[in-house]
């Protein structure tokens, strides 16, 4: 698609224009567009268009849907804003321009390693059956074109953005890399070594499927004592409850699962009461879309955005303004502007990391000794594997934030800064004097980045409030779960930590959403987002279905084969989206001889006579999606057309999504 520029590369820039004070702006990027084939493009890239498309619209810019697209290699989009050139975001299957196999979203899962992380609680290689790859390129090839926009307002010529699904994927699972490739004792977890039965989530005397939750083990030993459990069982059960954030798997003893199904789903919620547990049941996205904000939490999108309204005022009195930031110091969008972060966890520090990758200073909080995730094994030169992979490239400060000096040194920071993120329980910013009101008056140009758990309503208010806000009770609650369980054939979710990554996408492109607003309209924001958010992300389509509205783009279709083939060896994910490919299929196979109801059956063995590599040879040929399947994660750097996203050393980096041009 070819995209009018505006004059010369060295055409003079528009400055900012200042927001009337008190003028509430209804939408984060009103006034901007975005150009592409947004509802008839490539089956390839169908679902990213879609997403694309509601995010947008979310966000209130303009949609122009052009007919002249790419074709079935590329996607690229226009994103444009008033006060710029416009950036041409283009999205491709892989970085490696010379890898031209069609590809579906069950196919990248597997290439990229996801299907092995989602399967190790199972035991079965398995997709997440939901467009999870799809998803998280539509957030980073807008947050792409958006970053891009602010290079341009600072100075750089920045006018094209680049990202692949490729890219995306192995983002998603980057720490899990780390730690099956650190140098010290890495992780081999294969899904037919690691798979337990009586795993999460559990299933009640009534038959209701649930999950429980707590953030110390205080409540946990109470509860299990209560319906009976042995204190040794109780504290093996721990720590494999622990293991779930950290490794997607979670070998429960048999014990705890027994004695829970003796129970009725009432009766453990009262002890879940006495005893300080979390419990949710695993809620379908129909009981989900009953709730009262969820219709609205659709219709806004994944982040609440409140402009500073009284910034006028605030400069009048003083303070100063950096709109636009101090000049780039580099040639990536972001160079030379502050991020000072404060946040545990994946969610918040992944937020971080995109950020640094985009060439923002981040300046990292710690408690005084550091982040006790630090030694987390498997180790690499000193430092967690996992915890390097979500926090290398940021700048560590040592403060108590629960004292006044630690508070203190705190604002001291942010008095300079331009971004502020943090993903603190709830209550928890205006119990240190840190919160949005605090520190707007020191630096009303401030970006405040709260990246919740449940909600995205500024007043704080969400149904589940009295849960902890952690990825796998959302993923219970949003009905996320349901939805894996639905299409994976399991009983819940996934110990993939589904929105832990999704929402610290979503919290680093609402900050850099709020950064545009801020150079092109000299207005500081609250931006919040939540893993609730990013799951309603993630099912959009589903909540559009449920709604009766108008559909965002290009309609969902359901392939006639998904499956995973075990060959001479190795094994391959193959997907036939309609019956030309899977007449292909048929011929390649030299299977036209079979009917319709042994075709099925025939393939299994049809597939042993050539390895997993010579098969993705010849249907990349064909035109047929398929990918070998990584199932262990170490592979990934030995796999040629994933060399431009990887960087060998201590443990494999995945590097940033993005390049700029």
């Amino acid at each position: 698609m070819n995209i009018p520029l505006d004059g010369p590369l060295n055409r003079p820039l528009y400055r900012p224009l200042d927001c009337l004070p008190g003028r509430p702006m209804d939408r984060a990027l009103s006034g901007c567009a975005i150009a592409g084939q947004l509802k008839s493009t490539s089956p390839d890239f169908a679902s990213i268009a879609s997403s694309l498309h509601y995010q947008s619209t979310a966000l209130g810019m303009e949609i122009e849907t052009t007919e002249n697209g790419s074709g079935s290699t590329a996607f690229s989009f226009g994103f444009k804003t008033p006060h710029t050139m416009p950036v041409r975001c283009n999205v491709t299957r892989w970085r490696n321009p010379s890898r031209h196999s069609p590809v579906t979203e069950n196919t990248m899962q597997a290439a990229c390693g996801l299907m092995s992380v989602h399967g190790r609680a199972s035991g079965k290689l398995q997709p997440l059956g939901l467009n999870y790859v799809s998803t998280l390129t539509a957030a980073l090839a807008l947050q792409g074109g958006i970053a891009a926009s602010i290079g341009q307002l600072r100075g750089l010529s920045t006018l094209n953005s680049n990202i692949s699904m490729g890219s995306a994927g192995l983002l998603s699972v980057a720490q899990y890399i780390a730690g099956a490739t650190a140098s010290e004792s890495p992780e081999t977890l294969l899904p037919q070594h690691t798979a337990h039965a009586t795993g999460f989530p559990f299933v009640s005397l009534d038959g209701v499927v649930f999950e429980l939750e707590t953030l110390d083990a205080g409540p946990w030993r109470k509860f299990w004592s209560a319906i009976g459990v042995s204190s040794a069982a109780a504290g093996k059960g721990w720590s494999a409850f622990l293991l779930r954030y950290a490794k997607a798997i979670s070998p429960v003893p048999e014990e705890l699962s027994s004695a829970i199904s003796k129970f009725s789903y009432h009766r453990l919620s009262q002890i879940c009461t006495s005893t300080g547990m979390a419990i949710c049941p695993v809620r379908s996205i129909d009981v989900r879309a009953q709730d009262e904000d969820s219709k609205r939490i659709w219709l806004q999108g994944p982040w609440e955005f409140l402009f500073e309204t009284n910034f006028k005022e605030n400069l009048r009195d003083g303070r100063s303004s950096r709109a636009i930031g101090d000049l780039p110091t580099g040639n990536l969008p972001l160079s030379g502007l502050t991020v000072i972060e404060s946040c545990r966890r994946i969610q918040g520090p992944l937020a971080g990391h995109l950020l640094a990758l985009l060439g923002a200073d981040v300046i990292r909080i710690e408690p005084p000794g550091g982040d006790p995730l630090r030694g987390m094994p498997p180790m690499a030169e000193g430092c967690s594997a996992r915890f390097d992979a979500l926090n290398r490239l940021k700048t560590i400060r040592e403060i108590d934030i629960k004292s006044p000096a630690g508070q203190a040194e705190i604002t001291d920071l942010v008095r300079h800064a331009d971004i502020f993120l943090h993903n603190w329980a709830p209550g928890k910013a205006v119990l240190f004097n840190l919160d949005h009101e605090d520190m707007v008056r020191i630096n009303p140009s401030l970006i405040y980045a709260y990246a919740a758990g449940w909600s995205t309503d500024s007043a704080g208010h969400a149904s589940s409030s009295s849960m902890p806000g952690t990825d796998f009770m959302t993923q219970a609650y949003s009905g996320v779960a349901r939805k894996i369980a639905e299409n994976s054939g399991t009983r819940g979710g996934s110990l993939f930590t589904v929105l832990d990554v999704l929402g610290g996408v979503v919290a680093a492109q609402g900050a850099t959403i709020a950064l545009l607003n801020r150079c092109m309209n000299n207005t500081g924001a609250r931006v919040t987002s939540s893993l609730m958010s990013a799951a309603t992300l993630l099912c959009a389509d589903d909540f559009q279905n449920l709604y009766n509205l108008p559909g965002r783009g290009a309609p969902a279709s359901k392939s006639i084969i998904v499956n995973i083939y075990i060959t001479k060896r190795g094994k391959i994910a193959v997907e036939c989206r309609d019956l030309k490919t899977l007449a292909r299929l048929a011929e390649i196979l030299d299977a036209v001889m079979y009917t319709e109801s042994d075709f099925p059956q025939c393939l299994d063995s049809l597939f042993l006579s050539r390895t997993a590599n010579e098969w993705a040879e010849i249907f990349e040929q064909a035109g047929i999606p398929s990918a070998v399947v990584i199932e262990d994660l170490a592979e990934l750097q030995t796999v040629a057309y994933l060399q431009p996203d990887l960087s060998p050393g201590p443990y494999t980096k995945v590097n940033s999504p993005w390049s700029f041009t």
